[in-house]
């Protein structure tokens, strides 16, 4: 428990995306508390890598030999065929030792409870709970954890986990979704891919026109104010400039939305998080944020930040991101440390190409371990001089200050 203004409050945990075994590593190298991970089948996320029943076995021994924790999203909303599928699934998911399982249909609920009833159930956001009394509802069917609904406000939230027995749980960061609690069905009425069972095309993401009915060859761009908006695009969420508002609500857990993005992704904001809380915790009367924290996040792809709903609904400009903002990216991410040799000499692999004599920042686990250098020498993994370095490459750079494995490379612009 953490001591704050004369109360106590719980530490929360630090949940991040695992879209496969190196971002689920790289989570927890960066300070998860936890991943969670889809599997091939039943979740929310089926254009993510996900993780087959072996890395699911594999990666939960990883997470577990790091006393961390590994959540398994079930999260769909099923139908007839893939309750049948779900059976069989589940019998073999019930041999690892998974921490949780996350649903949000109650027929994949109480299919869960028949096949691997001594796996703990989260209650997915999907579910949009938005009051104690469905907490309360849930928790006496036997769901550890809910995931409460994003629309809710901070007020909200503090009332709901002060008044129930079950852990809750909010999103911090991320992409939003213009649907209630996630449940599109635009994706599905344009594109017959069905957001629900994990297919979502992102139809909200696109630019739309208005037309006139008798002169369909003039196009109006549909704008909100002299600066114009998408107007079905919602800003990422962004709560970094309020973390203690965030403890006093009292959740056991925040989460990281992110099971589509990269590994980058994953270390860049796990570790911002992870530094702002833990400077919370360690001294609650002297915290004092640190801008540094939004100028990190900002050097990730993202949509305008916003505190989404955790402030109540401030208008249609407080959600939606305005034409210019929909994917800002002022870093491109280069490489990731997969080894250290001797004398300094990182074996990097590189995920983008990365030139000699060009200066880069290297990214470490802290802020406080991040530094710039040029690029003097650049080798093949032959240790033969290049002058490039392509995609998929394994190379050896020469580091000017220690660097350890799951280090980043990265380059501004």
């Amino acid at each position: 428990m953490i001591q704050a203004n004369n109360a106590s409050y719980k530490k929360p945990e630090l949940v991040a995306p695992a879209g496969d075994l190196e971002k689920l590593k790289t989570a927890i190298e960066y300070g998860a508390d936890a991943v969670y991970a889809g599997g091939e089948g039943f979740n929310l996320r089926m254009g993510a890598t996900n993780l087959t029943l072996q890395e699911i076995k594999e990666g939960t021994a990883w997470v577990h030999e790091r006393r961390k924790k590994i959540y398994i999203t079930l999260n769909i909303y099923a139908r007839n065929y893939h309750i049948q599928g779900m059976r069989a699934y589940l019998e073999e998911l019930a041999e690892i030792p998974v921490d949780a399982v996350i649903v949000s249909d109650p027929g994949v609920f109480l299919t869960v409870r028949e096949i691997a009833p001594h796996i703990p159930i989260h209650l997915s956001t999907q579910a949009n709970t938005t009051n104690a009394k469905s907490v309360e509802f849930w928790h006496k069917q036997g769901v550890k954890r809910a995931v409460l609904a994003r629309e809710l406000t901070l007020g909200e939230i503090r009332e709901i986990t002060a008044n129930v027995q079950a852990e809750t749980e909010v999103f911090v960061h991320g992409a939003m979704c213009m649907s209630y609690s996630g449940r599109c069905l635009l994706s599905s009425f344009m594109t017959n891919r069905h957001a629900n069972l994990g297919d979502c095309s992102h139809s909200c993401r696109w630019q739309y026109v208005l037309k006139e009915e008798k002169r369909p060859e003039e196009t109006y761009p549909l704008v909100e104010d002299e600066s114009g908006t998408f107007i079905l695009s919602s800003k990422d969420l962004c709560m970094i400039q309020h973390i203690p508002e965030l403890v006093h609500a009292g959740v056991n857990a925040w989460k990281i939305e992110g099971r589509m993005k990269g590994p980058y992704y994953v270390a860049a904001v796990t570790r911002i998080y992870r530094e702002a809380l833990d400077r919370y915790l360690a001294d609650p009367h002297g915290y004092a944020y640190d801008p540094k924290w939004l100028l990190e996040l900002e050097k990730i792809s993202h949509r305008e930040y916003g505190t989404g709903f955790f402030s109540g609904n401030q208008g249609y400009n407080s959600q939606t991101t305005h034409s210019g903002n929909s994917n800002m990216k002022e870093y491109h991410y280069l490489g990731m440390v997969n080894n250290v040799l001797s004398n300094d000499v990182a074996e990097v692999l590189v995920k983008n190409r990365i030139m000699g004599n060009t200066s880069i920042e290297v990214m470490g686990r802290r802020l406080s371990e991040d530094f710039t250098q040029v690029v003097l020498d650049l080798r093949n993994e032959y240790n033969e001089p290049i002058k490039t370095a392509r995609v998929g490459q394994k190379v050896l750079i020469k580091m000017s200050r220690p660097v350890h494995k799951y280090f980043m490379l990265r380059k501004c612009g």
